[in-house]
C-alpha cells in the first residue's frame, strides 16, 4: 500500500496559520512557563500532567488537538520507540480535512483519539493501544499524526453506524486525503482489527466526490430507504451545445431526477437567489428536482415520498430525446475522483476546486 506524502496534494489547504497555544511546563523563573504559584492560580489552565496554557486561550478544534498531542510520550520513553500520534478525526482535521471539527451529532465535543501505548487518562482524550507501524506516523506543524488512510479507517471502524462510517470516508476524500483504493487496500491488510467488517461494508456505499455530510445522508437515504438506483454525486450537467447548466448534489442520469440539500445558508440572501435560478435551469431541460431541508433530517419519510413522486413523474419521459447530457465537452476538466484532483496543478486546483473548498467550510 502506498502512503502518499502530505505535501503532494494539499498545498491549497492552510497548515501554517493555525492559531494555537502550546502547553508549557512550570518554569521557576516564569519565563518559558508559569511559576509553580502562577500555575495554581486563576490565570493558567492545566492541560496535562505538568502542562499549562493561559486560561484565556479559547478551546478551538486545533487547540484541543495540540493539547492532546502534548500528552503523547516522547520517542525515548515509548515502548519500542514508537511514541504514537493523534489519529481519527483529529488527525484528519490537522491534515486539512475541512469537515472534521470534532463534534458529535448533538454538537457535543468528541474525544481526541491518540494511537499510543498506555498513558494516564485525561478528560477529552481517548487512548487506542492497537499496534502501530512507525511508518504510519508523520509530523505536520509540530504534531505527530497517523497517516490519513489509517486515521479514516480508524473512524470508519469505530463509527456508531454505517452511515457515519460512509460520511467519514466521503469527507476525507472530499479533501483528497484518501481514495477508495487506498482504504480498501488498508482494510484488506488489517482483516483482524476491531470494526473492519463495518469499514468494508461502508466502502460499498462510499463516494469520492461528495461535497458535504448532508449530501452523503441524502444519497444513502435515496438508496437504502427509498430503494432507488444509486445517484451520481456532483456530476456536471450540460446542454447539447456543451454549455454547463449546473452541478447538482445528486443525479440519476437514467431517469433524470436531481437531489439537492439546502441547509441554512441556502434559505436566504444571495445564495437563495442563485439556487432558485439554478433549479429553474434544471427544470427548463426537463429534470425533476427534489430538495431536502434541514427540517427533514429527523424524519426522512417526507423526502422519500418526494423522491418516489419525482421518479413517477420523470420515468415516462426518461427515454425520450433530452436537451441535457452528462457527457462533458472537450474543454471540461474532470475532477470527480481523488486521482483526477491529485493530478491537477496548483493553479488548476485554485480554479477548478473553488466551489469544493467553499463547500468544505462548516457550519453545515
Amino acid at each position: 500500500m502506498a502512503i502518499h506524502d502530505f505535501d503532494d496534494f494539499h498545498d491549497d489547504f492552510p497548515s501554517t496559520s493555525r492559531r494555537v497555544t502550546w502547553p508549557v511546563g512550570v518554569d521557576p523563573r516564569g519565563r518559558a512557563g508559569p511559576t509553580r504559584g502562577q500555575a495554581s492560580g486563576p490565570h493558567w489552565r492545566r492541560t496535562g500532567l505538568g502542562l499549562y496554557v493561559p486560561t484565556d486561550v479559547p478551546l478551538t478544534t486545533p487547540q484541543r488537538i495540540v493539547e492532546a498531542a502534548k500528552l503523547l510520550p516522547s520517542d525515548d520513553r515509548a515502548p519500542g520507540g514508537v511514541a504514537g500520534g493523534v489519529t481519527g478525526w483529529g488527525a484528519l482535521h490537522w491534515l486539512g480535512g475541512g469537515w472534521f471539527e470534532g463534534s458529535a451529532a448533538d454538537g457535543s465535543p468528541l474525544d481526541v483519539d491518540l494511537a499510543c501505548s498506555y498513558r494516564r487518562p485525561w478528560p477529552g482524550v481517548a487512548i487506542c493501544e492497537e499496534g502501530l507501524d512507525p511508518q504510519e506516523l508523520i509530523e505536520v506543524d509540530g504534531v505527530r499524526v497517523t497517516v490519513a488512510v489509517r486515521s479514516v479507517c480508524f473512524m470508519m471502524r469505530r463509527a456508531p453506524s454505517l452511515v457515519a462510517a460512509v460520511r467519514a470516508f466521503d469527507m476525507a476524500a472530499h479533501n483528497d486525503l484518501v481514495s477508495l483504493e487506498e482504504v480498501h487496500d488498508y482494510a484488506s491488510e488489517h482483516r483482524g482489527w476491531t470494526g473492519i467488517p463495518q469499514c468494508r461494508d461502508a466502502l460499498l456505499h462510499c463516494d469520492e466526490n461528495a461535497w458535504s455530510p448532508r449530501e452523503v445522508d441524502m444519497r444513502l437515504m435515496w438508496t437504502r430507504e427509498a430503494g432507488l438506483a444509486r445517484p451520481l454525486t456532483n456530476a456536471p450537467v450540460f446542454d447539447l451545445q456543451g454549455r454547463h447548466i449546473g452541478t447538482p448534489d445528486l443525479l440519476d442520469p437514467v431517469v433524470g431526477v436531481i437531489g439537492e440539500y439546502d441547509g441554512s445558508l441556502h434559505l436566504a440572501g444571495p445564495q437563495r437567489s442563485i439556487d432558485v435560478r439554478r433549479e429553474a435551469r434544471f427544470r427548463d431541460v426537463g429534470l425533476e428536482v427534489v430538495t431536502m431541508l434541514a427540517s427533514d433530517l429527523p424524519d426522512h419519510q417526507a423526502v422519500v415520498g418526494r423522491l418516489r413522486a419525482a421518479y413517477a413523474r420523470a420515468e415516462p419521459r426518461a427515454r425520450t430525446d433530452r436537451p441535457w447530457t452528462i457527457t462533458p465537452p472537450q474543454w471540461w476538466t474532470p475532477t470527480s475522483t481523488v486521482t483526477q484532483r491529485r493530478a491537477l496543478t496548483p493553479e488548476q486546483r485554485r480554479r477548478f476546486l473553488a466551489i469544493r473548498r467553499q463547500a468544505s467550510k462548516p457550519p453545515r
